[in-house]
């Protein structure tokens, strides 16, 4: 079978390259077209050995995208700049799938929400990629939602990747050095999209000095007493057939999975009263909380395993790392 093409927008950042290099492994898709302003003109393969030494980044231009009719288009943008190239797509391309990775079309109903291991649906041809803080939320929600009395509280700390290759506080080591930066601690994006594809949430995001991978604890109000092995045994049922989702008894830590492609949901605690439930989710913000999110939403959307090209057992670091 031909590869699938694939074009993407915004390879330039964290994300794009994660993107491209699972994009050069798989053998149902091929990278033919990556869009950077900033490396226009320079060949990909310097940064991601595998693909065609013949394609170079060329500038993102709504105008001047490539007609994939049998194809797929991945926006790796800024919030706020997915609408023209999705326009330009409909002209296009109609038929192509788009997956888009920014908040934009997150709570537009014609969009479809892509988490996998919660989805009801398959993906269809317009895509909305889960934020990173948003996917790990709802895996540490989903299992419970029947039972919640109430919003669920939930404390996030991510890495400084998180916060894009733009130069500002959140993503400098000097300020992140010895420190756990606060932000956007009401009504942040990933607050609202969680309150609406799931169960209201009261979202405190932090920036910590690591680079990749973010924890989730996540304060749960039940609306009955339960004991701490009918939870575990809930978080198991829930996730059993989800292979890019492990439960753990002890809570997970960031550094066991940075460079992952999954998530783990553990550290089970219960208040006295069995009433008030605590988990710890974590995952690899570029990986699950995007780049491998997209892979999967896009394999679904082609009618292919879901892992196709994706090794839950691998990392994506160096061995140096």
């Amino acid at each position: 079978m031909n590869p699938i093409p694939v074009s993407l927008i915004g390879a330039r950042g964290h994300t794009g390259l994660e993107l491209m290099r699972l994009l050069a492994a798989p053998p149902r898709f091929s990278l033919v077209h990556a869009a950077s302003r900033e490396r226009a003109g320079q060949p990909v393969d310097v940064q991601v050995p595998g693909v065609d030494a013949s394609l170079r980044y060329s500038a993102p231009s709504p105008e001047t995208l490539p007609v994939l009719g049998g194809g797929a288009y991945i926006l790796a943008l800024p919030n706020g700049m997915a609408a023209p190239y999705v326009e330009a797509i409909e002209r296009v391309a109609p038929d192509a799938v788009v997956v888009d990775l920014s908040a934009d079309f997150r709570f537009d109903d014609r969009w479809h929400y892509g988490l996998p291991e919660l989805a009801t649906s398959a993906p269809g041809r317009r895509i909305a990629n889960p934020g990173c803080y948003a996917t790990a939320m709802q895996l540490a929600i989903a299992p419970m939602l029947d039972r919640m009395a109430g919003p669920a509280q939930c404390f996030g700390v991510s890495g400084y990747s998180g916060a894009g290759t733009t130069p500002s506080p959140r993503n400098d080591p000097a300020l992140l050095h010895d420190n756990l930066m606060p932000y956007a601690l009401t009504g942040h994006v990933h607050e609202r999209e969680v309150t609406r594809h799931l169960h209201a949430v009261e979202f405190m995001p932090h920036v910590a000095a690591h680079f990749r991978g973010l924890a989730i604890t996540a304060n749960l109000h039940l609306d009955g007493a339960m004991a701490l092995d009918d939870v575990r045994a809930r978080y198991r049922a829930r996730y059993a057939d989800a292979p890019l989702v492990s439960v753990s008894d002890d809570a997970p830590w960031v550094r066991d999975i940075a460079g992952r492609h999954g998530a783990t949901v553990g550290g089970f605690a219960l208040a006295g009263d069995g009433r008030r439930l605590v988990v710890v989710s974590v995952l690899d913000n570029l990986l699950k909380g995007a780049a491998t999110q997209a892979v999967q939403n896009l394999n679904l959307a082609f009618g292919l395993d879901g892992l196709t090209g994706i090794d839950p057992a691998a990392s994506t670091l160096e061995p140096s790392a």
